[in-house]
């Protein structure tokens, strides 16, 4: 295995034991919040492979609810983050699941409020570095290392080149970018991690555009 940087070997500051089952854990968790954009009143988690087996004796209950409650991996709050979510009125559901996944850290959320559902798939890959594998059943690949948008749009022609064309003309570099779709002209999604914070006003040009339905940022 390649690592980057000395930071994917030793891993990050955090409550521990474990970095891939609490570090990474509690990422999947906060990006699931970021991506939601507010506090839920439902999580149901659903545990695969090694997250199932050891989520309770390695913390990695707390740490995805921690990481709900939009806690960073080394928030002392972490361990008591069940009950603090009791307090605040969000109901938390785990479930154990017996499916095979290709990787064993791997979680299913489900977030919900009384406008809202979301759903994503995130895996902990090691070291406290993770990867978002769905969001809402489309395929995707989000890290959660860099700024990123997610333009969920209308499968046209076009669209992805006007995104790009404004994204150049405020000076965006883009780092990553991939598009999948669930069927051809219908709807599909953008996800375009750059080099540096886009502030509110690009996001709102961006929302303006035609077939653009919806734009979510996450800021590193």
């Amino acid at each position: 295995m390649k690592y980057r940087s000395a930071f994917d070997i030793i891993g990050p500051v955090m409550i521990g034991p474990s970095s891939s089952h609490t570090a990474g854990a509690a990422r999947i968790g906060r990006v699931a919040r970021t991506l939601f954009g507010r506090q839920p009143t439902k999580a149901e988690i659903y545990l695969y492979g090694s997250f199932a087996k050891t989520y309770k004796g390695h913390g990695t209950d707390v740490a995805i609810v921690g990481g709900i409650l939009d806690y960073d991996t080394y928030d002392e709050r972490i361990p008591g983050s069940l009950q603090l979510a009791e307090q605040l009125g969000i109901e938390i559901v785990f479930s154990v699941e017996e499916a095979v996944v290709d990787h064993p850290n791997t979680v299913r959320i489900k977030l919900f409020d009384d406008d809202k559902e979301m759903e994503l798939v995130g895996i902990s890959i090691g070291g406290g570095s993770i990867e978002i594998i769905e969001l809402n059943s489309f395929a995707l690949k989000l890290t959660g290392e860099h700024p990123a948008i997610l333009v969920v749009h209308n499968d046209q022609f076009g669209v992805i080149s006007k995104v790009t064309y404004l994204l150049a003309q405020h000076e965006i570099n883009i780092g990553h970018m991939e598009v999948s779709r669930k069927e051809k002209g219908k709807m599909a999604l953008m996800v375009i991690e750059v080099d540096q914070n886009i502030d509110q006003n690009l996001m709102d040009e961006i929302a303006q555009l035609p077939h653009i339905t919806q734009v979510i940022k996450m800021v590193d």
